[in-house]
């Protein structure tokens, strides 16, 4: 601010020519100390509080930090367990596929024989039916097994069996039996 008082009065303090405005010298300065003083403890209280305040900043920020890396920490393990249940899903999956596909062999070769096995019945049958004689008329032959029925001599051919259409299976073993090849049947 700057001195109140007048330039010529040698700074005596004396109120003379009925000045109430002039300040001693003394005052003056202590007023600058007093706000030199006041302007440190201001500043003494904005670094006080800066410091206060950069404090609370760190810790939040801290504190932010732990909450992240806490949410890292268990978004990993649900990574790992989800992970893990992919393994064990996609394992059972190629279990499940390995299994399927010998379960579809297998249909497969079951189908093979069934449709073979309904061959040979087919021919057995064929063969256990009706045969027709040169006159046209379709006849069986009841022989009860011994392969001379009834009608031999007629036109009409002896089968296996009743006229039912079902073979007497004791009559058919040589049907079971394998066929042997011997390599020294093909050289004359």
């Amino acid at each position: 601010m700057g001195s109140y008082g007048s330039g010529g009065g040698g700074g005596g303090g004396s109120t003379s020519g009925g000045s109430s405005s002039v300040v001693p010298a003394r005052s003056s300065g202590g007023t600058e100390e007093d706000l030199q003083v006041m302007m440190d403890q201001r500043k003494r209280k904005r670094m006080v509080s800066n410091r206060e305040s950069a404090r609370r900043s760190r810790m939040r920020k801290q504190k932010h930090l732990d909450d992240l890396m806490n949410q890292v920490s268990q978004l990993k393990k649900e990574n790992n367990q989800i992970a893990n249940t992919y393994n064990i899903t996609t394992d059972q999956l190629l279990a499940i596929d390995a299994e399927n596909s010998v379960l579809r062999t297998q249909m497969m070769e079951l189908n093979t024989r069934f449709h073979s096995l309904n061959e040979i019945l087919g021919y057995m049958n064929a063969g256990a039916t009706t045969h027709t004689t040169p006159s046209g008329a379709a006849s069986f032959a009841h022989n009860n097994g011994t392969g001379v029925g009834a009608g031999a001599g007629t036109g009409s051919i002896a089968v296996a069996g009743g006229g039912d259409g079902f073979i007497n299976p004791w009559n058919l073993i040589s049907v079971n039996q394998p066929i042997m090849a011997s390599p020294n049947m093909f050289f004359c």
